[in-house]
């Protein structure tokens, strides 16, 4: 039985971005985790919710439930439901009108035209009418957010976008496989060469000022080269918080393809 439900897979920056344009369409959603989520932009994923129970988000609230009788109390209240659950186990329990692939993981890890009745993902690695119904374009760029029906998003290039000119020098990343632990926050301001954290006893510096925008949780293991941070060049606290015009465009761009795709999904609840 097809459920009036969008389940997506995964809570990150970008998926917990959609959800929030879903949601505000009137959409129900569910989002699935791992149990240790290594988002580093914590104030903007519902993926946060897996540690401190739950996040508000431009509004929208997340919260982690154990159940999928749960998430569907949960949801009819008006917020969205996370659950951990790496291998999906929940699609025993239902079929979702909408499945959406949100891992960004670049490459199909298991996902087919069978995961709901319409399924679409984000991003590279999918091919938009054989894997799934749709694929929405991640990369920054005039085609950012669109459609495609046919073919494949463009390949990762493993340069991160330009925020205001920087791109690579933004990201905070491991410099040695070990324990990560913070002796900054999300939201502090830093200059060049800040010392954010450690891995093991290799200090992490920031390369360029601003703030701090994003942060790995404090006592994850990760491995050598693993973003673990991310700097805004600006000092200016208020970006921390809020969802990225990237996220946005990508949100739009899935509510498109669900319009297209079958206007009869439109919420009418």
């Amino acid at each position: 039985m097809y459920y009036e439900y969008v389940l997506i897979k995964g809570a990150g920056d970008l998926a917990s971005g959609v959800a929030c344009t879903l949601h505000r369409a009137g959409y129900r959603i569910i989002l699935t985790e791992i149990e240790q989520p290594t988002c580093v932009r914590r104030k903007v994923s519902f993926a946060e919710a897996v540690y401190n129970e739950r996040i508000t988000i431009e509004g929208v609230t997340g919260q982690r439930v154990s159940t999928w009788e749960n998430a569907q109390k949960l949801i009819k209240s008006g917020q969205i439901a996370v659950i951990v659950d790496p291998r999906q186990e929940i699609k025993q329990k239902f079929v979702p009108v909408v499945f959406l692939e949100a891992t960004l993981a670049k490459r199909n890890n298991g996902t087919s035209k069978n995961d709901g009745e319409i399924v679409i993902a984000l991003g590279p690695g999918f091919e938009a009418g054989t894997d799934v119904h749709a694929v929405i374009e991640t990369q920054k760029g005039e085609t950012l957010g669109s459609v495609i029906y046919s073919g494949y998003a463009i390949a990762d290039t493993g340069i991160p976008g330009d925020v205001l000119g920087y791109t690579s020098e933004r990201v905070l990343r491991a410099p040695a496989a070990g324990e990560f632990r913070s002796i900054l926050d999300i939201g502090d301001f830093v200059d060049a060469n800040d010392i954010i954290g450690f891995v093991g006893n290799c200090p992490v510096r920031a390369n360029i000022g601003g703030v701090v925008r994003g942060l790995l949780h404090s006592g994850l293991m990760v491995h050598k080269g693993m973003k673990i941070g991310d700097i805004f060049p600006q000092k200016n606290k208020a970006v921390c918080t809020l969802v990225s015009d990237k996220a946005w465009t990508v949100g739009k761009g899935v509510l498109q393809a669900i319009e297209e795709l079958k206007p009869s999904l439109l919420p009418t609840f």
